[in-house]
């Protein structure tokens, strides 16, 4: 049972979980803990329990995750595997080794931001390396399992509950704080792993597609993928070119359909993420987690 606690072990993804942790630790620290912000999640709560009990961040780090993660081994199986166990010991031993760290600002606007931003890119660090720290993503899949709610609904509430308590325990106006610290991290999570790189797929509907197509092959330097479809009005066969370029090529791509078929009816919209050839190499990462996983 124990040796697939090893499954997809690599050393670069062990060394990018522990980057992301202390990147994760220095944003408690510096700015969220000492101005009692806390974001959701298991380091909220380990704020809270910092503030309310006297409890070292870190300690409270450690006695939330590494409950969750011997229950959820029995639980639901050795599924989470090392990555997850390294994330959950790595950040409450960073968490120790910068508590000492003076904190960078008092002004509770800032330290929300720049918090949310830093802890962001620390959790996102840690999910582009195929791994998590923990804490609450453990508990809402322990919740999941038994009570058939979702995973997102499980993290949504467990949020809110530790955003609830910053109200109690604190004030309002820190529950307040404590949301824009809680929205600047999940936008930026999605930001480190999807990378800021935006891509745009065309349809291009034309009597002219293997010439375009020809064009985007040589031009581009794109793929180009043909389509079979048909008109619902005119009941005609015609060509549908599937086209996928990055966001600064959009106009020369444009330019390039309408140079050959000025009445060819285009397509453009956002892609989320493009993984292949000519964009990210990154492997697809199975089992990850939303990117509000802190």
């Amino acid at each position: 049972m124990f040796k697939k606690l090893f499954v997809g072990f690599r050393v670069t993804n062990i060394l990018g979980i522990a980057l992301g942790c202390l990147v994760t630790a220095l944003a408690i620290n510096l700015f969220l803990a000492p101005n009692q912000v806390a974001p959701g999640g298991a380091s909220g709560l380990a704020v809270v329990m910092h503030h309310l009990l006297g409890l070292p961040v870190s300690l409270g780090l450690l006695l939330i995750n590494l409950p969750l993660f011997i229950l959820a081994w029995f639980l639901l199986g050795p599924r989470f595997g090392i990555n997850t166990l390294a994330g959950s010991l790595l950040l409450p031993i960073f968490a120790a080794l910068t508590e000492h760290l003076a904190p960078v600002t008092s002004d509770l606007l800032l330290a929300s931001i720049y918090g949310g931003i830093i802890m962001g890119v620390g959790v996102g660090i840690v999910l582009r390396s195929q791994g998590s720290i923990g804490g609450t993503t453990l508990a809402a899949q322990l919740i999941h399992k038994f009570s058939g709610f979702s995973v997102s609904q499980c993290l949504l509430v467990i949020d809110f509950i530790v955003v609830t308590l910053v109200g109690i325990v604190f004030d309002a106006e820190l529950a307040l704080y404590s949301l824009i610290a809680l929205a600047v991290s999940i936008k930026v999570i999605d930001l480190v792993q999807q990378g800021l790189r935006r891509a745009k797929a065309a349809f291009i509907i034309s009597d002219c597609a293997e010439g375009i197509a020809a064009a985007v092959l040589e031009q581009l330097q794109r793929g180009a993928t043909l389509l079979e479809g048909r008109g619902a009005w005119s009941r005609r066969d015609k060509e549908v070119l599937l086209v996928v370029v990055n966001s600064n090529e959009v106009a020369r791509l444009k330019a390039l359909v309408a140079a050959r078929d000025p009445d060819a009816f285009v397509i453009v919209a956002d892609i989320h993420e493009v993984l292949g050839e000519g964009f990210s190499r990154q492997a697809i990462k199975r089992g990850e987690e939303s990117g509000r996983i802190r």
